[in-house]
């Protein structure tokens, strides 16, 4: 077979048919019809001489040449997609680009204010918006450009997303700073248990990890209130003899006024990896890069 009687369609079908292992999804993906899709994977087989994917179980899984064709397609692919893309310039100072990004409301406290406080000097013109993405569409959403940056405690997901670690975020525990406990030196496992809480009940990776750990030693709290998100949470515990469990710099940012005592907590609980994440195909796109730069500079911590 001659190169110049490959379609490079063909290339593009062939690749996101062996990393979604569904017609359905490929013609979802680049936007075609399923039977366009059909006809491709038929154009396929002919010029390879191979079936490629076979249908079992209701996914189309390759062939032995299917997976040994697969690393240098997406190789030849990926690197066609980075000339491009490197061939684009991007000018933050007249750029008008818009980035979406995804991240908790917590991580909206941590990482917004100084980014907008950033991009007003380095790029004027340029929007940001933050939509928020669950878990079973991240990965196709940072793929397709859809979501530009993921920023959070992440896990699981695939190998086609690449992330930079900024720090490492552990759990305290805060109360009103004329409680009866912000007197003493430390909060003990007993003081602790005999509380009553607030338990924030985010949905962020952390949070369950935290909650797991909790779990997993057999810490049972007195749960008084559970709220949906931590905004409100610096209120309560202003009226309140309650106690909460929360990120440390979520506690740092709500107590710059000293009306807090910020406690370690008595338990060993796991850090969580806080990190940006993006897909593998933005890896060399400039205004991507400029920007995971621009994040890296304002949060990275040294290890």
């Amino acid at each position: 077979m001659k190169v110049d009687q490959i379609d490079l369609n063909l290339m593009r079908v062939f690749r996101a048919i062996y990393e979604e292992q569904s017609l359905t999804i490929v013609a979802d993906r680049l936007g075609l019809t399923q039977p366009a899709i059909s006809y491709s994977l038929a154009r396929l087989r002919e010029l390879l001489g191979d079936p490629l994917f076979i249908r079992k179980q209701q996914k189309m899984l390759p062939t032995q040449a299917a997976e040994r064709l697969a690393p240098p397609i997406i190789a030849a692919l990926e690197s066609l997609h980075d000339a491009l893309q490197s061939h684009t310039a991007f000018d933050p100072l007249t750029s008008q680009r818009t980035f979406r990004l995804t991240m908790s409301d917590i991580g909206e406290m941590v990482f917004l204010p100084p980014l907008c406080e950033q991009l007003a000097q380095a790029a004027p013109q340029v929007r940001l918006e933050v939509d928020p993405v669950s878990m079973e569409d991240l990965v196709n959403s940072l793929r397709t450009g859809t979501i530009d940056l993921a920023v959070g405690h992440l896990v699981n997901l695939n190998p086609y997303t690449q992330h930079t670690i900024l720090f490492h975020e552990p759990y305290s525990c805060m109360v009103r700073a004329n409680h009866p406990l912000a007197r003493r030196k430390t909060l003990s496992k007993e003081d602790f248990l005999a509380s009553s809480h607030v338990l924030v009940g985010s949905n962020s990776n952390a949070h369950r990890m935290f909650e797991d750990s909790l779990k997993a030693q057999g810490v049972k709290r007195q749960v008084a209130l559970q709220i949906p998100h931590f905004t409100v949470l610096p209120d309560i515990l202003r009226r309140s003899d309650m106690v909460s469990s929360l990120p440390s710099r979520i506690a740092r940012e709500f107590n710059r006024k000293k009306e807090f005592r910020v406690f370690e907590l008595p338990f060993e609980v796991p850090t969580g990896d806080v990190a940006i994440h993006w897909h593998a195909r933005h890896e060399h796109n400039p205004a991507n890069r400029w920007l995971r730069e621009k994040l890296i500079a304002l949060f990275k911590e040294e290890d």
